[in-house]
């Protein structure tokens, strides 16, 4: 990034804080996977999972990478959110999401009794612009994507119909994206890694973007934050942090733009906070930085905004801005299994 853009790109250093904590259930249910939790299906799926963390002390990098995709985000809610996609020069139109997010063991009908294979619940609608908005998402995120690939259904507001979505995955065209990234790209990474070969490098220290309160300010406009090039990196904090990294490897025979990643993951929260993506000439082509925050009153680390940068093309994505939103981010969100089925999707559309 310092070489792409020398005129503008800068990292605002502060002091350490490792402000990241979980609620004691988390914790407690994180010792119980410590003891119990094992990878089944080549490292595919989980068995004897609960909640969150299920490899506290990895011996690997897919069991670090599981971690990063099970984490602990609160275990349901609703949020607001904007995406830009700048062109080169920094002009750029938004688009607005309503997500929500529930994991299984979170639903108000949650039965224990019931086995399931499903990690957690996704919907996400369109709500601006008008010629996307009522557009709707859902995923049924599975254990083990191998054995049961991840359920998709897509509501086109247009045509008022319902369809199975099973383009969202791997590195399909992500939701309103502009070809700026892949479905797998969402939450820095998301989906089955059985296409990836997974080396754990080690642990290191690294600066990284964390406490990223200034970034969400309610008082910034989001002209303020996207700019030509990359985000507005006078608002941002890097951090020294302890960091695993992870580096993935598309396997022989399989297929995906990305032939190679390397993930540097918050030791604290397990979230993925850089991953530099190189396409199939071992080329550096997309960075990634998560610019992370600790929701206090919660417990719940999270992402700020996801940033994806094209080094090639010069353009970038920066999701999860909320800045002008009211009551962004409702924690509180109850959901039940009925709120995520396709029959609910034509009615989150049209809402």
């Amino acid at each position: 990034m310092f070489k792409r853009y020398p005129d503008s790109y800068r990292m605002p250093v502060y002091p350490t804080h490792r402000s990241a904590s979980l609620p004691a259930a988390v914790l407690e249910a994180t010792k119980q996977n410590a003891v119990n939790t094992r990878m089944v299906e080549g490292g595919n799926g989980l068995e004897n999972f609960q909640t969150a963390n299920p490899f506290p002390i990895p011996q690997n990098g897919l069991e670090v990478i599981w971690n990063h995709i099970t984490r602990y985000r609160g275990g349901s809610m609703r949020r607001l959110v904007a995406q830009a996609t700048p062109q080169a020069n920094g002009s750029y139109s938004l688009v607005y999401f309503q997500d929500e997010f529930t994991f299984r063991d979170a639903l108000t009908d949650f039965d224990a009794s019931k086995e399931s294979n499903v990690l957690f619940y996704f919907k996400q609608r369109v709500t601006a612009p008008s010629r996307l908005a009522g557009n709707v998402l859902l995923v049924h995120e599975t254990l083990d994507q191998v054995k049961e690939p991840r359920l998709a259904w897509l509501y086109n507001a247009g045509q008022r119909r319902v369809r199975r979505a099973p383009q969202v995955s791997y590195d399909g065209p992500g939701t309103a994206a502009d070809g700026l990234r892949t479905s797998d790209n969402f939450d820095m990474f998301n989906g089955a890694p059985d296409r990836y070969d997974w080396k754990l490098e080690g642990k290191k220290e690294i600066y990284i973007p964390y406490n990223a309160y200034k970034l969400d300010s309610p008082s910034l406009k989001y002209s303020e934050i996207v700019k030509a090039g990359h985000i507005n990196q006078d608002l941002t904090r890097y951090e020294l942090h302890r960091v695993w990294h992870v580096t993935a490897t598309l396997k022989s025979g399989e297929r995906h733009i990305y032939a190679k990643r390397d993930f540097y993951i918050d030791e604290d929260t397990w979230q993925a906070a850089l991953i530099d993506h190189y396409d199939g000439r071992g080329t550096l082509w997309r960075v990634a930085e998560a610019h992370a925050q600790y929701y206090y009153d919660k417990q719940v680390p999270w992402y700020t905004v996801e940033t994806l940068y094209d080094l090639l093309s010069g353009r970038y994505l920066a999701l999860g801005m909320k800045n002008e939103e009211k009551q962004a981010y409702d924690f509180n969100y109850k959901a039940a299994s009925s709120d995520y089925t396709p029959a609910a999707l034509r009615q989150a559309g049209v809402r």
